[in-house]
């Protein structure tokens, strides 16, 4: 494990010499900037605004700037001397239940690995004491010219430290809350419970990363000449559904069955235009009843437009919800 960080980990009186590693890695493609006209790869230069000399990393220091823009430098010697107790140890200061912390504030994850061989026992001792208790440690170490607050808790054979966001570099989440007042039905949350029933338990390990994948792919198709795979079917975003018709569909797409209801959609359209409501069909389907404009598509599309669809619907709203009503009655039936 490479480390990036070495110390002390203080529980009590309790010393114990550790090192820091990455708990994750990444398999986030990379790209690199290129000249389309040779394929030359694009670098960058660091030059100084005043002399406009390029500068090498020697060359290059850190200051501060103040908020009336005067610059004061800061070396890392300057860094090394702060009198920072935490700067080489970890100190518990306290402990709390992992539940309780608010997922939010959780942050980047490293192994807690023992520095050497006389580490090992007071190492496992922690372990076993958190794992005993339920709880997580908490304490503060500067590391990367910051100093972090950390949860520190046992998994498997390790002890992880969690890295956390400051309480006050959380923002609010009111901003991004719904609007004004917003009743769900009784109904439209027991639909939503039999789905999340239905769907089942997620199983982590089976996700994998289908853009990296598909990156992958493509590389391989350049250089072998061949034609790139076929882009996939895009996705419904932008648009307002039937809640419960397409929350019954998913109970029913879900559990296996064939049976499954057409959800009403609604495009989202620009300020000042009026949504025109429209029938969403899933594959393998039959048309449901819908407007003069569906049965003008299936004409253009030369198909066969259902007669229902050309009977007027604006007279009578309830008519098409009974005739739904039978029609799904009578699958039923026949299923």
């Amino acid at each position: 494990m490479r480390s990036v960080w070495s110390g002390n980990l203080a529980f009590g009186l309790v010393s114990i010499p550790v090192k820091l590693g990455a708990a994750a890695s990444s398999h986030k493609i990379g790209f690199r900037q290129i000249h389309l006209a040779d394929n030359g790869r694009v670098h960058y230069q660091k030059v100084c605004e005043v002399d406009e000399k390029v500068l090498s990393a020697a060359d290059i220091g850190r200051a501060y700037e103040t908020p009336d823009d005067q610059l004061v430098e800061i070396t890392d010697a300057d860094l090394r001397a702060l009198p920072l107790p935490t700067a080489k140890t970890i100190e518990v200061s306290g402990f709390l239940d992992l539940a309780s912390v608010d997922s939010i504030q959780l942050d980047t994850a490293y192994f807690l690995a023992p520095a050497s061989p006389a580490a090992n026992k007071p190492y496992v001792l922690m372990r076993e004491a958190l794992a005993r208790s339920g709880k997580a440690a908490v304490g503060k170490f500067a590391m990367r010219n910051s100093e972090h607050l950390a949860l520190i808790h046992p998994h498997e054979d390790v002890l992880v430290l969690q890295t956390l966001r400051w309480p006050d570099e959380l923002n609010s989440p009111a901003e991004a809350a719904p609007k004004g007042t917003v009743k769900v039905s009784d109904s439209e949350l027991r639909l939503a419970d039999t789905l999340i029933e239905a769907l089942g338990e997620a199983d982590l390990s089976a996700y994998h990363d289908d853009y990296a994948q598909a990156v992958e792919a493509l590389v391989t198709a350049k250089l072998e000449g061949t034609e790139p795979p076929a882009p996939g079917e895009e996705g419904g975003g932008g648009r307002v559904v039937d809640l419960m018709a397409a929350l019954q569909a998913s109970v029913d797409q879900a559990r296996g069955g064939e049976r499954s209801r057409d959800a009403t959609v609604t495009e989202l359209k620009s300020s000042g235009e009026r949504a025109e409501p429209r029938a969403e069909q899933r594959s393998g389907q039959k048309k449901a009843p819908a407007r003069k404009a569906a049965v003008k598509t299936a004409k253009t599309a030369g198909a066969e437009p259902a007669k229902t669809a050309a009977k007027k619907t604006t007279a009578k709203k309830a008519a098409p919800k009974k005739a739904a009503a039978k029609k799904t009655a009578s699958r039923r039936r026949t299923g």
